[in-house]
């Protein structure tokens, strides 16, 4: 079995961008909810601000599980609102962690309700 590679149009290898998230939902088929944190710094006051991100993920083997560190990649429009795959599992939650991402995932779905 070959593997393909994307090309450019200038013949190189396509670049595609990589995030690292924890999965937050997994309640879709094949598809996982990650949340990614970056920090950016207020305009105004100069303090550093955690932001969050959620990427909706083609998960092809519903492999991931609420709390999962995983490592996303671009991709091609699968979905209205997937763009990303995953790509590696980089650490497995414990039980505890998977809990409490439940609990957060929970309270603020009835905060915006």
């Amino acid at each position: 079995m070959e593997a393909r590679v994307e090309t450019s149009t200038q013949g190189r290898p396509k670049r595609r961008l990589t995030k690292v998230g924890r999965v937050v939902s997994d309640k879709m088929d094949k598809t996982v909810v990650v949340a990614v944190d970056y920090f950016r710094r207020h305009p105004i006051y100069k303090k550093t601000v955690r932001r969050t991100s959620k990427f909706k993920a083609h998960d092809e083997h519903n492999l991931c599980r609420i709390g999962d560190l995983v490592l996303i990649e671009e991709t091609r429009p699968l979905s209205k609102t997937k763009r990303w795959i995953v790509r590696q599992i980089l650490e497995r939650a414990t039980p505890e962690v998977a809990a409490e991402i439940a609990e957060e995932e929970q309270g603020e779905e009835e905060a915006t309700s």
